[in-house]
């Protein structure tokens, strides 16, 4: 009965009960009780628990506290792994510790790989980042450059101004526009009076001053809608969208005054005042439904270059029209 009741306190899932026949003896009573202190001490090693206070004595007592002191010393050393030392090794565990110890250098050299790898990534992706910024640099270099050279080729290096070829593309484009929407509108033509004179008594870098200073004033004195050009020489030309005549003189007597009254400053400290001549010509809408605008805008341009031509033999700084004169 004795044995039959021991088996089941070692093997049986619920521990029996004390039989009846035993139930008044103390050395059974406590056989009992080591029996389930070792099945709670040995279930709290299967959960993982080392917290257990063993107060038993004996082989398997200490054989158990020897279990659980390893357990516990190799709980420490998984816990120093974790903070990244990888020198920890096990030697008391028989087994248990050769698979430990295989396990550490496994894991020490996948992290060193690991580590390398993350190295070579930064690495890479610093390099990229410093190729994207580069090629951005070159990117904006180039678009920079691709911009000036757009500008360049539209524009008068000197003034600033549109040359002579940008000015008839834009005017081309503008005066259509204006046509489409049944708007009159107006060349003019300006030349700098004397230039030849100025040049001659203040040299060269003192007319270029002067050019680039009447292109100022003129532009000063234009409409957003208005375009300037460079005609040629001391010559510029303009465009005066959706504007009769009467608007034309108008704006081309603001860029005369502009000029006239406003002191040019020369090298040497001294001030000039400038003077201009400047013809306008008017374009009517009506006339487009016979002829080309190219056709047109030449025709206007020459009426323009006429009424320049009779400012100038009118005595200078002044504006004269051109008769409204249709293209036969």
């Amino acid at each position: 009965m004795v044995l039959e009741h021991a088996e089941k306190l070692l093997d049986a899932m619920d521990p029996p009960p004390i039989p009846e026949d035993f139930a008044g003896d103390e050395v059974f009573i406590q056989f009992q009780e080591k029996i389930l202190a070792l099945r709670e001490i040995m279930a709290s090693f299967a959960c993982g628990d080392l917290s257990q206070q063993i107060e038993m004595r004996g082989v398997v007592a200490g054989s158990c506290k020897a279990l659980q002191a390893n357990l516990r010393h190799m709980a420490w050393k998984v816990q120093q792994i974790e903070k990244g030392d990888y020198t920890q090794r096990m030697d008391f565990m028989g087994d248990f510790s050769s698979s430990f110890n295989k396990m550490v250098v496994q894991l020490e050299s996948t992290i060193e790989a690991l580590q390398q790898k993350e190295e070579a990534l930064t690495s890479l992706a610093v390099s990229l980042q410093e190729e994207v910024k580069r090629r951005s640099a070159t990117l904006l270099k180039l678009k920079k450059s691709e911009a000036e050279f757009k500008y360049l080729a539209q524009h008068d290096p000197l003034t600033g101004v549109f040359n002579r070829r940008s000015f008839f593309a834009l005017t081309q484009e503008s005066l259509v526009g204006s046509i489409g929407l049944k708007k009159d509108c107006c060349f003019c033509l300006l030349d700098i009076d004397y230039f030849k004179v100025f040049n001659d008594t203040h040299g060269h870098i003192e007319g270029d001053k002067a050019l680039k200073f009447v292109a100022d004033m003129a532009q000063s004195s234009l409409r957003q809608s208005d375009i300037m050009g460079r005609y040629g020489g001391e010559e510029f030309i303009f465009f005066f969208s959706n504007a009769d005549l009467t608007q034309g003189y108008a704006a081309a007597e603001r860029i005369r005054a502009a000029i006239e009254n406003t002191p040019l400053a020369l090298d040497d400290g001294k001030t000039v005042h400038l003077h201009a001549s400047l013809g306008v010509a008017g374009l009517l809408a009506a006339w487009a439904r016979t002829h080309s605008c190219s056709a047109l805008q030449a025709h206007v341009i020459r009426l323009a270059d006429e009424a320049l031509y009779q400012a100038k033999k009118e005595g200078r700084n002044r504006v004269c029209i051109a008769e409204l004169k249709e293209l036969c």
